[in-house]
């Protein structure tokens, strides 16, 4: 499906959304926002779309009568997202929304003046796009994926569900500033575990498949998936299976799409909420004045027929914290 047939789709389903009753009605002056994917154009992008859709619906902004939004997809491709960044900046629109790191690197190193939130960004600080959560201090503000400290939570995770992992490999993207945080919380909870953590850096398919066959060499190994467009396909899920890896992923599609299990945030949740921002910013409030915002709640999904063919007896205990299993 072509951008422009995206646009075409979700303009038109959200249109006959119904305002509610007290919502309060902005001037009908049409306002423009650019949103710049750092993933593909899928399921998942428009489950996405359609969340801020009908935040924004809610607030008093209709597609199409007050509002147009743009979308482009960078795919994890990041000259495809430097080129759309630029294109983002030269239309002018009122503010740019930014979907993971590297959307949101393309889009700050060409404005430090348009307003941007950004959205599935870790380590904001770290990575050098605000100054501090609660005082962004520029024209960046948005919502965070994972505090630092979830890299241990995975790997507990992974342990309770496969007792019998010694060693586990984090795919992360090596210049992603907090892809450093989350293998450094592994590292430091690895020891209660007598599990020992590695790093498996990758910035392509043929890496990613280079490494974890090399890594299944060994027996009683395990993944964690970082999150990052690089890691976003199915890719990893196959090469697990079929080398019979337990792994943790950052997102509900993952399990879904037959990862073992994931632990991270409901990202359609988050971009509801982000169309208050867009909101603020649109009504004038000051990006610098919104703080930057962390996820509050985390979402654990089990995959049993993913654990079945992996011979992985889920214990009780896992299953009764789980927000959602899949039979």
């Amino acid at each position: 499906m072509r951008r422009r047939e995206f646009i075409t789709l979700l303009g038109g389903a959200t249109a006959a959304w119904p305002l509610t009753a007290h919502a309060q009605q902005p001037s009908e002056r049409m306002r423009q926002i650019f949103v710049l994917m750092g993933t593909a154009n899928d399921a998942e992008a428009q489950a996405r779309a359609e969340a801020l859709h009908q935040g924004l619906q809610v607030l008093g902004w209709t597609i199409g009568r007050n509002i147009q939004i743009n979308y482009s997809f960078g795919s994890g491709d990041v000259e495809r997202m430097r080129a759309y960044a630029k294109e983002a900046v030269a239309s002018g629109p009122g503010l740019i929304l930014a979907q993971t790191n590297p959307a949101l690197e393309a889009v700050r190193n060409v404005t430090r003046s348009l307003p941007v939130i950004f959205l599935q960004v870790s380590d904001p600080v770290g990575g050098g796009f605000v100054e501090s959560l609660a005082r962004p201090g520029g024209n960046i503000t948005g919502f965070t994926n994972f505090e630092s400290e979830i890299g241990g939570k995975w790997l507990q995770t992974l342990k309770e569900i496969a007792p019998a992992v010694e060693r586990v490999a984090v795919v992360l993207h090596p210049e992603t500033s907090a892809h450093a945080e989350f293998l450094g919380a592994a590292e430091t909870a690895s020891a209660a575990l007598g599990i020992k953590v590695t790093s498996l850096g990758v910035h392509n398919a043929n890496e990613i498949e280079r490494g974890i066959t090399q890594f299944a060499l060994v027996p009683n190994g395990g993944l964690i998936v970082a999150p990052h467009p690089v890691t976003r396909g199915t890719l990893i899920i196959d090469l697990a299976a079929h080398d019979r890896l337990p792994a943790i992923y950052p997102f509900r599609f993952h399990a879904k799409d037959g990862g073992l299990l994931s632990y991270g945030i409901d990202q359609v949740d988050q971009w509801r909420r982000a169309a208050t921002y867009v909101d603020r910013i649109l009504r004038g409030t000051n990006a610098n004045d919104l703080p930057v915002q962390e996820p509050t709640k985390y979402e654990l999904v089990i995959n049993l027929k993913t654990a079945k063919a992996l011979g992985i007896e889920v214990p009780p205990t896992l299953l009764a914290r789980a927000d959602e299993v899949i039979e």
